[in-house]
């Protein structure tokens, strides 16, 4: 018997709950079931499977990571918007480590181009305009801001800076400075 009050919405955020604290590897129509007291069948009248909710649980990371990084950018600029932006970035990820990893989901072309990613390219371009970069460089920028956020959280979340020292806030710090001075002196073609 399915409960009152199961919904696809009320199931997502329950499995994104559920991602933030086993893991978003670990999130299963069953897990799901489980966390409701109720039989695996009766969830698939709001989900077609797992990877539907695992779908689903990717696009609101994505809307929730959007919503963050664009309050953060409001009336910023310059190094300030990108700080912003970065650390926006790094502390969804350090709240919500499932919801992080469930953004990394590979979605269908057609899902894809229908979720917030495409508004974190358009937050992430505009940060770089105020670094006056033109095709293919700003597409270079937006795939190294990308890939040294990724990075650095993965790396900092999987205690990979947590045995030396500086703090890895002060070298999250310098990094962003790094970035923001390798944006403003952008090498030529």
């Amino acid at each position: 018997m399915v409960r009152a009050g199961l919904t696809a919405e009320r199931l997502t955020q329950a499995g994104a709950e559920l991602a933030d604290q086993v893991g978003f590897d670990k999130v299963t129509v069953s897990a799901l079931a489980r966390r409701f007291g109720v039989k695996d069948a009766s969830l698939y009248s709001h989900l077609k499977n797992s990877q539907d909710l695992k779908t689903r649980i990717a696009l609101l990371a994505l809307a929730e990571l959007a919503d963050r990084v664009a309050a953060a950018l409001a009336g910023r600029a310059g190094k300030d918007a990108l700080a912003a932006f970065a650390n926006a970035y790094r502390d969804y990820a350090r709240e919500h480590p499932g919801r992080y990893a469930a953004a990394r989901l590979r979605l269908d072309p057609e899902t894809a181009a229908a979720s917030a990613g495409y508004r974190h390219a358009q937050m992430t371009r505009a940060i770089l305009r105020g670094y006056d970069l033109t095709e293919p460089d700003e597409t270079h920028a937006v795939r190294l801001l990308g890939s040294v956020f990724h990075g650095y959280v993965s790396l900092e979340m999987a205690g990979g800076f947590s045995h030396s020292a500086p703090d890895s806030q002060e070298t999250w710090s310098r990094v962003v400075d790094a970035l923001d001075a390798l944006l403003r002196n952008w090498p030529a073609p």
